[in-house]
């Protein structure tokens, strides 16, 4: 039973008893001499309702009981987590808070046996070293438990009680107890330098999770249009959601649901017809598709002959007649080749696959329905209800009153698709904000049809609006709406303007320029949106994007520059510094150098975060600190010695090994985010 059907069996339990206790309430009216129910006609009935409650009763708390048996029957004994003992045997992926949860998880159970999954809350302790690394604070919420016991504590004796319960491990330092009850963790300085170490030689690598298969849809647009500023945030956000689950190992299968499919095809048929006749044999030099498109609109809408004629051609595309297939394909090609220029600018990866690949599946899904009994006639529609019993907001249009299919059918249809013969375990669409109601039908229509079960579930990737500067929709000063290509070359000429102020086209070769160019236009416009909460509408401003101070991509692409630039000017190449790591090892001696340790050993932490939520911004927030952290390291720790003359006196090379780290792990990051970096700038 799952639980939504054990939540629905306790509430008419409930119910039950509560319509129960209020007719024995009666009936003990008259049992105590109060006669006022006699010779009343609705006595008889009401001893009738009794006796059906008391037997609804019954066999409802006799299914709980049942329900209850064997769930305690096949409820597996919770296992002990395994600790980590040795250091040599921790890899470079540990998520040190995962490890931390595994060590006060054992202490807990410990200290209170008797509570059943008691809370295990690991936090960041935040930037005051005094209170540790991270902290327990479960000694609040476990005393609220015990106090519904009525047992007598407080949250400062909960947390000396686990404290006394907490075995040791090569992760922690010490461990004390802090005002009313937080349990301040203080990391083993020996952990970081480990794992910075197998950095050096190995790369950053993922946490272990269980392999997946993922789809995730995004991008989508129309056929025969052009992408505009609208698309901007479901592609970046989609690519860099794919880039992090790909790093983590998973199967991903990146979908572009185009809307390839409809009525706008008869008369772009008819206009391609009319103006390349002979189609079937020469390519048509359709090359600006949006002008073509708005052509054939404005003739669907005046000529009434051309309207017959496009709605005659939408019938024998749908039918396929070959001469129509050869047109559509035609028009989809060409939609498909500007596209690509977007997406090869934007290093993004997506395969095509419209609605029309879904045609011959809706036919299969609005059959099996039907047989299903689950649509419902509704003024000549076929409709489909998530609850048929309540009723409870809009139901989806599975067919329409002329027997066409609708948005609704095209997504259903998607899903079994994907669960059938993709065998997905995770369903990701990164749609705007404005969709979340017609996703949250779509996912419970799929549950009541079977053909999502389980934890299987539609995840609704949702995001806001792109703005102007005048916190109005996005678009130019005539209200249209701004082309994505148009965009994307005003940011390249931007950074290159930029660039040129800062004198670099003097010192950086043309091609090291471009690149550098480049980067930072498709760089700061994939960050000034990811560095949002996706939820959240945000202002589009190419002088902020392109600031060099602050939380940008110019910013931090430079501190990585700048990082990079250090063991050049140390004159020591990166294999003579990997050469290096194999002999010696990173130490953490000054406190700005465990900082930055402590912060780099958060990346698997960050990423996991992320594929659990699917906010970037946190991914964003992290390579932030990261350079934050390591400008303060830098202000305060020497990596090179140089005399007055400028020659070299000295070089740390451990501290030249934290560099090398942190370049690393903002370099995978940078990635992950679909940024790609220069080294010099």
């Amino acid at each position: 039973m799952s639980d939504t059907e054990w939540l629905k069996l306790e509430e008419r339990t409930i119910k039950a008893e509560k319509e129960a206790q209020q007719i024995e309430y009666e009936l003990d009216r008259i049992a105590t001499g109060d006669l006022s129910f006699v010779g009343n006609p609705e006595l008889d009935k009401l001893l009738s309702e009794n006796e059906k409650l008391k037997h609804r009763l019954a066999i409802l708390e006799n299914a709980i009981k049942f329900e209850s048996s064997k769930s305690n029957a096949t409820k597996k004994p919770k296992e002990t987590p395994k600790l980590i003992t040795d250091i040599k045997s921790i890899n470079d992926s540990i998520c040190i808070v995962d490890e931390l949860k595994n060590i006060f998880s054992i202490a807990v159970s410990s200290a209170y046996p008797d509570l059943e999954d008691p809370p295990v809350v690991i936090t960041l302790s935040g930037n005051n070293p005094k209170f540790g690394d991270y902290q327990c604070n479960s000694a609040m919420p476990i005393c609220n438990l015990l106090k519904a016991k009525n047992i007598k504590t407080n949250p400062r004796e909960v947390a000396n009680n686990i404290l006394n319960k907490v075995p040791s491990s090569p992760f922690v330092a010490k461990v004390e107890v802090a005002g009313a009850g937080f349990l301040n963790i203080y990391l083993n300085r020996e952990i970081a330098e480990h794992v910075l170490n197998l950095i050096l030689k190995s790369g950053v690598k993922p946490p272990p999770v269980k392999r997946q298969r993922i789809v995730v849809d995004f991008s989508a647009p129309n056929i025969a249009k052009e992408m505009h500023v609208g698309h901007l945030r479901s592609t970046i956000i989609g690519d860099s959601i794919a880039r992090v689950l790909e790093f983590l190992n998973h199967d991903v299968l990146r979908i572009n649901h185009l809307g390839d499919w409809g009525t706008q095809f008869g008369m772009l048929i008819a206009h391609l017809q009319d103006k390349f006749p002979n189609y079937k044999t020469v390519s048509p030099p359709i090359a600006d598709l949006q002008a073509f498109y708005k052509e054939s609109k404005k003739r669907f809408d005046e000529d009434e002959q051309f309207k017959k004629r496009a709605y005659s051609c939408v019938v024998k595309l749908q039918s396929g007649e070959p001469d129509y297939t050869k047109a559509w394909n035609l028009i989809c090609e060409v939609s498909y080749r500007e596209f690509q220029k977007i997406y090869d600018r934007l290093d993004i990866k997506i395969i095509n696959r419209g609605e029309s690949f879904y045609q011959e599946r809706m036919n299969v899904v609005v059959k099996e329905f039907k047989e299903k009994g689950l649509l419902e006639e509704d003024e000549g529609r076929l409709i489909m209800w998530v609850n048929p019993e309540t009723r409870e907001g809009i139901p989806l249009t599975v067919v329409k009153s002329d027997g066409g299919y609708t948005y609704d059918t095209s997504d259903l249809a998607t899903i079994k698709q994907r669960v059938e013969e993709e065998k997905a375990d995770r369903f990701i669409y990164v749609v705007d904000s404005g969709q979340s109601n017609h996703f949250v039908l779509i996912d419970g229509c799929a549950r009541r049809a079977g053909i999502l079960t389980g934890d299987k579930k539609v995840e609704f990737v949702g995001f806001g609006v792109v703005l102007g500067e005048d916190k109005k929709k996005f678009k130019t000063r005539s209200g249209d709406t701004i082309k994505l290509l148009e965009l994307l070359d005003e940011g390249l000429k931007r950074s290159l303007d930029k660039l040129k102020e800062k004198g670099r086209d003097q010192v950086l070769t043309s091609e090291e320029l471009k690149k550098a160019q480049e980067a930072i236009s498709y760089g700061c416009i994939k960050y000034a949106d990811l560095s949002h909460n996706r939820i959240n509408d945000y202002v589009f401003s190419f002088d902020k994007m392109l600031d060099d101070k602050g939380n940008t991509a110019v910013y931090l692409l430079y501190a990585l520059t700048r990082i990079r630039s250090i063991a050049r000017n140390a004159q020591i190449s990166e294999s003579e510094l990997q050469s290096y790591a194999q002999k010696s090892s990173i130490k953490l001696e000054h406190d700005a150098e465990w900082k930055l340790g402590k912060v780099l050993l958060r990346f698997p932490e960050v990423i996991l975060k992320v594929v659990n939520d699917l906010f970037l911004h946190s991914l964003c927030e992290y390579l932030y600190e990261i350079t934050t952290v390591f400008t303060e390291f830098y202000d305060k720790c020497y990596c090179i010695e140089k005399d007055k003359s400028g020659n070299i006196v000295k070089i740390y090379h451990e501290r030249l090994m934290l560099c090398e780290a942190t370049a690393r792990v903002m370099e995978k990051c940078f990635y992950l985010l679909g940024i790609k970096t220069v080294s010099k700038m």
